[in-house]
């Protein structure tokens, strides 16, 4: 009888315990925080400033978006300018300007950006493989 109490016991705690670090993987606050996923630099030269079709960019995420374009389809490149692996899918270019307004970037580093003849450094954060937001600051 004792033997049997003693083996439930052992049983129960091993069941607790496993459903208890369960919960604490699942439930981990570092699971809900954004990594770095990718970060660059890169110059805004003259070319990043015009879109394809030659009109002038007058936001600041539509001209780090050109760069990007510029950089992965075009092949335009400045001393300075970075590969990043986020970017370079071509579905990940038309959300960039959605995830600066989520991001963070200072009102003297957009008009630099849409002035030109700045260096940017653009930190990507997200989940996986997924971008949330990202930071820009003009070095």
């Amino acid at each position: 009888m004792f033997s049997k109490l003693i083996l439930t016991s052992a049983v129960m705690l091993a069941t607790a315990t496993s459903a208890f670090g369960q919960a604490d993987v699942v439930m981990s606050p570092n699971s809900r925080r954004p990594a770095l996923l990718d970060e660059y630099t890169a110059f805004i030269g003259r070319d990043d400033l015009y879109s394809s079709n030659g009109e002038r960019l007058t936001k600041a995420g539509q001209v780090l978006r050109q760069d990007r374009a510029n950089f992965h389809l075009y092949g335009i490149r400045q001393r300075g300018d970075m590969s990043d692996s986020f970017f370079e899918s071509k579905g990940n270019r038309p959300i960039l300007e959605g995830m600066l307004a989520a991001g963070r970037m200072s009102r003297e580093a957009a008009s630099a950006i849409v002035a030109g003849g700045a260096f940017v450094r653009v930190q990507i954060w997200g989940y996986g493989n997924t971008g949330d937001y990202i930071r820009v600051e003009v070095e």
